[in-house]
C-alpha cells in the first residue's frame, strides 16, 4: 500500500506541473523566436521579452522539478501559482478584444484566464496545505519540504 501511495502522491504533482515539464518548456525551447515574439504582446520590446521568456523558462523547470522531488516545494509551488497568475493577467486578456458576448476571442481567453486561476489554486494548496492546521508550516519555514512522500503509518 505504501507503494501506491507514494506512486499516487507522484502521479498528483506530476498532473499539476505536466503543462511546464516538459510540454511549455519544450515549447520555448524549441520554438524560442515565436516565444519572445509571444511575450513582446506584452512588453513590445525584444531584449525584456527575452528576458521574459527565460525567466519564465527557469521557473516552469526549475519550479516543476521542486515540485516533483520535493526540494522547497511550497516555495516552488508559491512562485508557480504565481506565475499562472501573472501569465493569466498579461496573455488572457479576456476583456481586451470587447468581443466576450459574441463569442470571439475574448470568450476563449476567459477560460484559459480561469483555468490558469484554477492551477495556481492547485499549487496554493502544496504550498499551505488542504486544511487551515497546515498554512502556519509554510510560514514556518517557507523553504522547507513537505515531504511528500513519506508514508506514514498508524499504530
Amino acid at each position: 500500500m505504501a507503494s501506491l501511495s507514494v506512486a499516487i502522491a507522484f502521479g498528483v504533482r506530476l498532473l499539476l506541473v505536466l503543462l511546464f515539464l516538459p510540454f511549455s518548456a519544450l515549447d520555448k525551447i524549441l520554438n524560442f523566436k515565436g516565444a519572445v515574439g509571444q511575450a513582446r504582446q506584452a512588453v513590445h520590446a525584444t531584449g525584456p521579452a527575452t528576458l521574459l521568456i527565460l525567466i519564465g523558462l527557469g521557473v516552469e523547470i526549475g519550479m516543476s522539478l521542486c515540485i516533483l522531488t520535493g526540494f522547497a516545494d511550497r516555495a516552488a509551488a508559491f512562485v508557480l501559482a504565481g506565475y499562472c497568475g501573472v501569465t493569466a493577467l498579461l496573455w488572457k486578456q479576456f476583456w481586451a478584444p470587447g468581443d466576450f458576448w459574441a463569442g470571439g476571442k475574448g470568450r476563449e481567453l476567459f477560460w484559459d484566464f480561469l483555468k490558469n486561476f484554477a492551477l495556481a489554486g492547485g499549487f496554493l494548496l502544496i504550498t499551505f496545505g488542504t486544511g487551515a492546521g497546515t498554512v502556519e508550516n509554510f510560514f514556518a519555514d517557507p523553504l522547507a519540504s513537505s515531504h511528500p512522500y513519506a508514508v506514514q503509518t498508524t499504530p
